[in-house]
């Protein structure tokens, strides 16, 4: 009985495992994360970045306002303004999304003034993938 219960409770552990998916570029994406786990091979690196060495995360989360505006947010207006996402991330367009929190935001460009092409057109397509 005893090992009975070992096994039970080694298998009920082992079932609550986040399960791993791999993409095209063999980079591991979790299932349980919804849509990211559909994300091209850019929107990925956009992600790593926009969590990473972007820190964006900390002011903005994917569908609620914290202290900038949601990514879905940033999404819809910026597709529907057909705004220029990267050249507002080199500190050289203007705020469209919530002007009233440039301010803030201007703070952040010297972190993304950092970032190559290829990292700011990832960014903006993990937004837009939102």
């Amino acid at each position: 009985m005893k090992k009975l219960l070992i096994l039970i409770t080694t298998l009920s552990l082992f079932s609550c495992k986040t399960e791993e998916k791999k993409t095209d570029n063999q980079s591991s994406v979790t299932v349980n994360e919804g849509a990211t786990a559909n994300l091209t091979p850019e929107q990925q690196l956009g992600k790593e970045i926009f969590e990473g060495k972007g820190n964006c995360y900390t002011c903005h989360k994917p569908e609620e306002k914290a202290i900038g505006p949601a990514i879905m947010e940033i999404s819809k207006i910026y597709k529907t303004r057909k705004g220029d996402m990267v050249t507002f991330l080199k500190g050289e367009g203007t705020p469209i999304v919530d002007p009233s929190q440039y301010d803030v935001m201007k703070t952040n460009f010297y972190i993304t003034k950092t970032f190559t092409d290829e990292e700011l057109k990832a960014v903006e397509a993990y937004i837009y993938s939102h």
